[in-house]
């Protein structure tokens, strides 16, 4: 049941970026996603690179660059990513941890759980401010606010869609 779960919300995480994705770049295909046989880590492991994979899809369709531009931009977007990665890793072994002892959860423990995503939205103000000055150190102001926005976008898309798909404490 708990495994069950955590793979419903690991596919919505999928299902609600690649929904994202789908709204801006009309005509790209949605690839279904089979719940059997990976292990857990697997999982998130594929759900991060997608999810990667189709921010940077987006990016690249909705950022004008120069060769110039890009040839910096994007290293430093593959860095930003990286240092997002360990939030999100974070977040979901978080989630994890929730949704296999949500059953018998105290109220120190819902307040953890609290706590972890307070802390979690800390770490990822503090990553985006630290990345919106380091994007403006290789693109004009606008351009990299343009790259903010919309990986913001893609984020708050993603959270919303877990998060319709955890349980409230009880």
């Amino acid at each position: 049941m708990r495994r069950t779960l955590l793979c419903l919300v690991v596919v919505c995480f999928v299902v609600a970026s690649r929904a994202s994705a789908q709204a801006q770049v009309p005509g790209q295909p949605v690839s279904a996603t089979s719940s059997t046989g990976p292990t857990v880590e697997e999982t998130l492991k594929s759900v991060r690179e997608d999810l990667q994979g189709t921010r940077a899809d987006i990016m690249a369709k909705n950022l004008t660059l120069t060769a110039d531009q890009a040839a910096k931009f994007w290293p430093a977007f593959s860095a930003y990513q990286k240092e997002q990665n360990v939030i999100m890793d974070e977040q979901l072994k978080g989630l994890q941890q929730y949704v296999e002892n949500s059953e018998t959860l105290d109220d120190a423990g819902a307040l953890a759980l609290m706590k972890a995503h307070l802390q979690r939205d800390g770490k990822m103000l503090a990553l985006r401010q630290k990345w919106l000055a380091q994007f403006q150190k290789v693109l004009p102001t606008k351009l990299a606010v343009r790259a903010m926005q919309i990986d913001r976008r893609l984020s708050l898309a993603a959270q919303m869609e877990v998060a319709s798909q955890i349980p409230l404490v009880h």
